[in-house]
This record gives C-alpha cells, structure tokens and sequence, in this order.
C-alpha cells in the first residue's frame, strides 16, 4: 500500500478515530486504526467492540492495500506535521512496519494484521431517516448533562431516543435521567422516522456523535435497530452498539400540578447561584431559594466555612416558599436556558421541580429538592 495525503484531511480523519479508541487495551489490535486504500480515498477505521467510526478521505492512492498502526502515534505524529505538507504512507507488509514521510521527516512505525482487526458485523436498520445536525445537537447537547455515571443503573448510562406523542404530535424525543434531575427535549419528527424502536445511546456514543455534528446545514443519515445505532454523513459513519436494558418510565417523575410560578433572568441567576455556592462544602453543595413576592434569595449556610446570600429580582406571586437544591443541579440546568428567562414550576419543598424556556415546552427539566 502506498498512498500521499493533505496533513489537513488526514489530521481530521484520524482524530475522530483515535478519540474512539480507548487508551488501556488488553487487545492490542484494538489500539489501532485500520486504514483502507482503493481508487482515489482512504478509509480510516477504529473501534473499541461497542463503537466503530469510518471515516472517509481524498488521498493520491499509488498502491491498494490495507494495514493497521497504532491509532495515537499515528495522531500525534500528524497533528505535529507542519501545516500544508503532504504526507505519504507506505506499508512495508513484509516487514510488518508502516513508514510516514512528510518534507524531511520519516518516521517508521510497527503494524499489526489488518486480518486481526474486529470489523463491526454489518445488522439490517428497521428505520432510517435524516435529519438536521443542528436539530440532533440539540437533542442531545440539551439532554447529556443529566446522563448517569452509576454503572450499577446502567440503562441510565445513555440518553433514550424515541418517538413520542406531544401536544396532538408525533417528535423525536431524547431523554436523560440521574434519579436526581431529568432532561426531556422534543423536536419535530424527521420523516421515516415514525416506526423507529426506542433506543438508549451510551455517553460515549454521544460524545463522539457530538463530533459529527458541528455543520448546522450538514443533513445526517440516522439508521436504527433494536440492537444498534448508526449515524453518518458523506465523510464519517459512526456506528454503535446501544445500551441493552429498558429505559424506566421517566413521564411519572415528571410533575403535571406545579403551579407557583418563578421566572428569572437564566445568566443572572446561574451566576448568582455560582456565587453563592462558593462558600459551600463540596459534598453538599445545598443552595436555599426562598422566595416571597417578586423577590429571590439565595443563601448558602456551611457551618465549618461560612454563609452567603444574594437577592434577586423576580416574577413571582404566589405564598412564601423555601426549597433547597444541589448548586451544580441549578447551575447545569440553568445554563441549558438560550433564551433570556428560565422558568420554574414548584410545588412544594419535597417536590420535584420542573423548569423550562419561557413558554416552550419542548425542552423541560426536573430536578429533585434537597433538605438545607
């Protein structure tokens, strides 16, 4: 195999594989990136058994062929390339090595057997459609703060992808829940998309997805299956495995009877509860909301470090209320608001709350009180 390739191109292609990759491998193989040369592009693949992302480059092809390196030498020896050089690989099979010159650099690198490499099975998708990257940014930067990290609930590991009835509607829904706080965002349902089974998405996945989807006209192509969850645009397909379990009944947490309305300044109010969450332990981190007629304070009491407080101005009228909550809740809910006000729904000090953009309900929040 001998191929020359722009270091930009080839730069982009292997660090969305290396990324996949991960670090400490009992595999070795599963260290490394296959590359595939045919006709005039080169695939580049990884994988770590649950993942697989292919991304596809323009590249000079002298020779066909294929061989696997070490996906992060491999990145770290382009990404220190000078800018706008060309750069040729060239595998020696024989040898088992894979030489990479780029000007005066040379650099020889050991390969392993492209025959070893895992290659994801290809599984036939009951839906497929496409959709707008920004539409699945959306989706998914909204909802993956609330991803849990217990491994022992680990069908909360992911967002859940479904399609849902709102508001006398079909949307394509994704939903993320900690047992703590819980995100909800709709958007319109894609086209095709209506027979789609449910499926969580592990946070890996989403990470890396997140990759792919920074192009707001870019359409992507989503295939799903039961067992599986690919997304692709012309360049990158990215294919997962997709958490096996069964997503809880997240519409029973969330409150349909909360009427006391607040509604603040989303910036100020991040910024104040951030101030004010200084002075608290870590562990705890409770913030106290009391709230009277169009007035808001926060205060913060640690006992072994000191107390804050700051006042707010508000909309609210309804009777006094004092509720607690986890500052890093407050601040990772309230920085999700792109409009100006934030608003929130309570009902009482044990209850959960529920929170949301103005008068849009397609993107809702609900995060559990604590005790101050």
């Amino acid at each position: 195999m001998k191929l020359s390739i722009e270091r930009a191109s080839l730069l982009k292609a292997v660090s969305q594989a290396q990324s996949v990759v991960e670090r400490r491998n009992t595999i070795p193989i599963l260290a490394n990136v296959l590359i595939e040369a045919e006709g005039n592009t080169v695939n580049f693949r990884a994988t770590d058994l649950d993942i697989e992302v292919v991304d596809k480059a323009d590249a000079m092809v002298e020779r066909a062929g294929a061989t696997t390196v070490s996906a992060v030498m491999l990145h770290e020896i382009v990404r220190k390339l000078p800018d706008g050089s060309m750069v040729t690989l060239t595998d020696d099979a024989a040898a088992g090595r894979l030489t990479v010159e780029a000007g005066r650099s040379n650099f020889n690198l050991a390969t392993l057997p492209k025959e070893d490499f895992p290659v994801m099975a290809s599984s036939e998708y009951s839906s497929n459609f496409s959709c707008n990257a920004a539409v699945l940014r959306r989706l998914f930067d909204k909802s993956k703060f609330a991803i849990s990290t217990e491994e022992t609930r680990y069908y909360l590991n992911g967002v859940y992808m479904h399609v849902s009835d709102a508001d006398g509607g079909k949307v394509l829904r994704c939903v993320a829940t900690d047992g703590h706080r819980l995100a909800r965002i709709d958007a319109d349902l894609p086209e095709g998309a209506a027979d789609m089974p449910g499926v969580i998405v592990p946070r890996k996945t989403v990470g890396e997805l997140r990759k792919l989807l920074d192009d707001d006209e870019m359409k992507i192509a989503v295939s799903v299956s039961e067992t599986k969850v690919r997304f692709a645009t012309p360049d990158i397909t990215l294919t997962s495995k997709v958490i096996d379990g069964t997503f809880p009944d997240y519409t029973r947490v969330i409150p349909q009877g909360n009427t006391r309305k607040l509604e603040v300044d989303a910036k100020d109010f991040a910024n104040a509860v951030d101030r004010v969450a200084t002075v608290s332990s870590e562990r705890s981190r409770a913030v106290k909301l009391s709230l009277d007629e169009d007035r808001l304070v926060l205060s913060v009491n640690a006992p072994d470090s000191g107390a804050a407080e700051e006042e707010l101005a508000v909309a609210y009228g309804d009777e006094r209320l004092e509720i607690g909550f986890n500052a890093k809740y407050l601040l990772e809910i309230a920085s999700q608001v792109d409009r100006e006000n934030a608003v929130f729904l309570f009902n009482s000090a044990g209850d959960p709350t529920l929170m949301r953009e103005g008068n849009d309900t397609s993107a809702v929040y609900v995060v559990m009180p604590m005790r101050v």
